[in-house]
């Protein structure tokens, strides 16, 4: 029993030893504070995973069903910095658009923006009505040329914008209805794989240095 007691006040005093860090978003989401964190040492914030909803960034409810994943990379002070690691829609979002009699068009697309990151997009198209084998195809190479081609001409911030925004989904939804009749377009999840860095392209996540010694 006093094993247990004496494990309770341990962890209440590195409880009380730990001390709070404000999440930052990255600047194009204007960095701002979408939270706070304890740690013993800023050390140990370096790849920790932060989710937020762009409605908590911007305060527009519209857009609570968007999840926006960040990634801590470094410590200021107070101040834990982060790099957009990703999105994706909520999925009772998702299934509020998903109808009976219709067809869910879905790519999936490695693309690489001007300034050299690497990202994995999954975009989804759902039509009107039940599409055939050969319109979906064409629907899906429609959301494939797109994509691949605005992001190539877009920096990595430009293109987060993008994933966030309505551009992308207008566009498509544009090109994807002289095929067959759309219902809505959605760039239902991005995810970061690879940064550019001193020595050529990177893995995006990132690792304490406390925890690789473990």
């Amino acid at each position: 029993m006093s094993s247990v007691k004496g494990k309770r006040r341990e962890l209440k005093e590195t409880w009380k030893m730990k001390k709070w860090y404000e999440v930052i978003a990255p600047s194009v989401f204007g960095e701002v504070s979408i939270g706070s964190i304890p740690a013993l040492t800023p050390e140990q914030l370096i790849g920790r995973t932060v989710e937020a909803t762009l409605y908590d960034i911007t305060g527009d409810y519209t857009q609570v069903h968007i999840k926006l994943n960040f990634q801590i990379i470094k410590v200021e002070g107070h101040n834990a910095h982060t790099r957009f690691k990703g999105h994706e829609l909520a999925r009772d979002y998702i299934k509020v658009l998903t109808r009976r009699k219709s067809s869910k068009v879905q790519g999936i697309f490695n693309v690489e923006t001007k300034d050299g990151y690497k990202l994995r997009i999954i975009a989804i198209t759902f039509t009107s009505y039940k599409a055939n084998t050969s319109q979906k195809r064409a629907i899906r190479k429609i959301m494939e040329k797109i994509i691949t081609e605005r992001i190539k001409e877009k920096s990595f911030d430009e293109v987060i914008q993008l994933l966030v925004g309505n551009d992308l989904s207008t566009e498509i939804f544009s090109e994807a209805k002289k095929i067959y009749p759309i219902r809505k377009v959605e760039i239902y999840k991005s995810k970061l794989l690879f940064i550019p860095g001193p020595n050529g392209l990177e893995k995006a996540t990132i690792t304490s240095s406390i925890k690789a010694n473990q």
